[in-house]
């Protein structure tokens, strides 16, 4: 579902990812670990296409992502990938529901439609009585519950997820946890998660482990 072939990233003389071959198949949670500063978050930047790479290639279900540029790649990204991050960027004006709304505006797609699905998610996501409620109006688990389902809301072929309970408390953590297993379980959904939990890491089909730019085991 995901390749990366060769994948290189250079910040003038300092050489950040030095050669990265990846495979990711779908349905599946694959976790990248390691020290700060091995290359992790980069890496996942370049795969979410946030960045790209000095060389190499990386395809997503066979589209070649390192060769878009522009509204094309911002628009693959919209549709194709999820992202959810340590903080959770949601936006403080908007309700819960709206904020899940926003990248299926973006897409395109009719109104309605995106609001039924957004409904639906936060339901599933245990947000059903929550869905008009602002961040500020939300506990932190629920608001990363919140960013899970903005990033499922296009139906992406994948989602990078960046340290995603490094704000969280422990209970919150094993909660995410478990709902990232729940939605592979329920919607094949694929992830790839940099993460310093080693419960999180444990939990995933594979760990990759990097170290100096490179994937070591």
């Amino acid at each position: 579902m995901l390749t990366a072939r060769n994948v290189t990233k250079n910040y003038s003389n300092l050489q950040v990812l030095k050669g990265v071959d990846i495979s990711v198949s779908k349905g599946e949670i694959v976790a990248i670990v390691g020290s700060s500063g091995a290359g992790k978050s980069t890496l996942l930047h370049i795969l979410g296409t946030l960045d790209s790479p000095t060389n190499g290639e990386i395809f997503i279900n066979n589209v070649q992502t390192s060769g878009l540029t522009g509204t094309r790649l911002a628009d693959f990204r919209n549709r194709h990938i999820g992202f959810i991050f340590q903080f959770h960027h949601l936006l403080p004006e908007f309700t819960a529901l709206e904020n899940v709304c926003i990248p299926g505006y973006i897409a395109g797609t009719r109104k309605s439609a995106v609001k039924e699905r957004a409904a639906f998610l936060l339901d599933t996501l245990g947000l059903k009585d929550r869905l008009e409620h602002r961040p500020k109006e939300l506990s932190g688990g629920e608001q990363q519950r919140v960013a899970v389902a903005r990033a499922l809301i296009n139906n992406p072929d994948v989602i990078m997820a960046d340290e995603p309970t490094g704000n969280l408390d422990s209970h919150n953590a094993r909660e995410l946890h478990q709902l990232f297993l729940q939605l592979r379980d329920q919607f094949e959904q694929t992830f790839i998660i940099v993460t310093h939990n080693e419960e999180l890491a444990t939990l995933s089909d594979r760990q990759l482990v990097m170290k100096d730019g490179k994937i070591v085991s």
